[in-house]
């Protein structure tokens, strides 16, 4: 667990606040129909829920419930067995997973204050025993919907060296840092750069193995 004395000054900026709020309603808004459309093709070809459920670890990693549209065929409980094979990221899921379009549903958690736009990726809780001193420094900000990692490698880089970026942002983090991380993250999902298949599925299989 990550428990600084001090506060990080990303975490009560009253700006990025503003600014995650403000695009977040206005992205809802916006992308409402998109929500529609997906939600409606995901229960016609998955069934239902639409939704996917997982706890993450949050700022000075509390756990939170973070959000995502469906992209597996089956959801099982927590003990049950990971899947070995393909089939759940083909087709509709697999698209939605390399445009980010899944990620969509995250805007409530900004608005809930559980995300920011912008910030490391929010941790598998399991995960946290693993972390070193460096790999905590990451908890020290709110986690974001996207990050440094994420604009510089996305999944075609190493956990370790996605650790080594977070805790670059964290050190530092500013206003302009986080609209440059926001520009390039639009570029590289048009783009869908850092996309590769084994890290594709080895994202999906780590996601398995929580349900």
């Amino acid at each position: 667990m990550c428990k600084p004395s001090s506060v990080h000054p990303s975490v009560n900026a009253p700006l990025k606040r503003l600014i995650d709020l403000t695009a977040s309603w206005l992205g809802l808004i916006v992308l409402a129909p998109l929500f529609v459309c997906v939600s409606l093709a995901i229960y016609l070809k998955l069934g239902r829920p639409v939704l996917f459920r997982q706890t993450r670890a949050g700022y000075r990693a509390r756990p939170f419930t973070i959000y995502k549209f469906r992209t597996m065929a089956n959801l099982r409980h927590a003990d049950s067995e990971s899947l070995s094979d393909a089939e759940p990221i083909m087709g509709l899921g697999r698209f939605l997973r390399q445009t980010s379009i899944d990620e969509l549903p995250q805007l409530w958690n900004v608005i809930r204050g559980d995300l920011s736009l912008v910030g490391p990726r929010p941790q598998i809780l399991r995960h946290l025993t693993l972390d070193n001193a460096e790999q905590a420094h990451r908890h020290e900000v709110r986690p974001g919907m996207t990050g440094w990692a994420q604009v510089n490698g996305r999944n075609a880089i190493s956990w370790e060296e996605k650790f080594r970026r977070d805790s670059w942002y964290v050190d530092h983090w500013s206003h302009w840092l986080d609209m440059k991380i926001i520009m390039l993250t639009i570029i590289t999902v048009i783009r869908c750069d850092g996309i590769e298949e084994k890290n594709l599925m080895a994202a999906v299989q780590e996601v398995n193995d929580q349900h």
